[in-house]
C-alpha cells in the first residue's frame, strides 16, 4: 500500500486530507510541525510527502531541502504562498509539484496520482484519462478516440507537464523552467509557443476553440476546465 506523509499544522485540513486519501486506499502518516515531520521522514515506506511551507517551527522549504539531501521521495507543496517566485523556489529545492490554498480536494487527488504515477511509486494505473484523451505514461503514448497521436519528444513533455498540473495555471516562465532538458539546454519562449501550437493542432478538435490546452491571457496556460 502506498504511504503518504501529510505535513500540515492546520489540524482540520490535515484530517480532511487524511480522510480523503484513506478513501482512495492510501496509508497516511500525519505530522503537524517541522520537527515531527523530520522524525517521520525516516520511515522508509513513505512514497510521497504533502508539505505545507508555513510550519509553526520552521519552513517547509528548509524541510524539502533536508529531504533532498538523503532521499528522492516526491514532494508536493501545499501553501498559501502562490507567487511565481515562491513556486520557482520550491521547484528549485526539488519539489515535484505545488498547489496553492484554497484548493479543490478533487484536483489535489489528481495531482497526487499524477506525481505517484510519474515517479513510479503508485503501484497502480499508468493511464491518464481526460474526455477523449488517454495518456499511457509507461509507454509515453497518447490516444484520442482510441487512435494513437504521434507526438515529438518536446510535445509529449509539454503535454505531460500540463496534465500533471491539471487544474493549475502554469506561467510561461514556470513551464520553461520545467522544460529544461537533462543536459540543461533551455527551451526558449519561441520554442514553447511553437510546441503549444503544434500540440493543439494534434489534440484539439478545433485549435481556435481549445478544450484541452487553454490560454490564460497575460499569464500562461492551463489544462482542461
Amino acid at each position: 500500500m502506498t504511504t503518504i506523509l501529510i505535513v500540515e499544522d492546520d489540524r482540520l485540513l490535515n484530517e480532511g486530507l487524511k480522510f480523503m486519501l484513506e478513501k482512495e486506499n492510501y496509508n497516511i502518516i500525519q505530522a503537524y510541525s517541522f520537527q515531527e515531520a523530520a522524525s517521520r521522514i525516516q520511515d522508509q515506506t513513505i512514497s510521497l510527502v504533502l508539505l505545507d511551507i508555513n510550519l509553526p517551527d520552521g519552513s517547509g522549504l528548509a524541510l524539502c531541502q533536508e529531504i533532498r539531501r538523503t532521499s528522492s521521495i516526491p514532494v508536493i507543496f501545499l501553501t498559501a504562498n502562490d507567487t511565481e517566485q515562491d513556486m520557482v523556489a520550491g521547484f528549485g529545492l526539488g519539489a515535484d509539484d505545488y498547489i496553492a490554498k484554497p484548493f479543490s480536494m478533487v484536483v489535489l487527488l489528481q495531482r497526487v496520482k499524477a506525481v505517484l504515477r510519474r515517479t513510479g511509486t503508485d503501484g497502480g494505473s499508468e493511464l491518464f484519462q481526460y474526455k477523449d484523451i488517454t495518456i499511457n505514461s509507461a509507454k509515453m503514448k497518447v490516444y484520442k478516440y482510441g487512435q494513437e497521436i504521434k507526438l515529438t519528444t518536446n510535445e509529449y513533455r509539454l503535454l505531460a507537464i500540463l496534465t500533471e498540473n491539471s487544474g493549475q495555471v502554469l506561467t510561461r516562465r514556470l513551464m520553461l523552467e520545467k522544460l529544461w532538458d537533462i543536459e540543461g539546454n533551455f527551451v526558449d519562449e519561441n520554442t514553447l509557443s511553437v510546441n503549444i501550437r503544434r500540440l493543439r493542432a494534434k489534440i484539439e478538435d478545433d485549435p481556435k476553440d481549445c478544450q484541452y490546452i487553454k490560454t490564460v491571457f497575460g499569464i500562461g496556460y492551463t489544462w482542461g476546465e
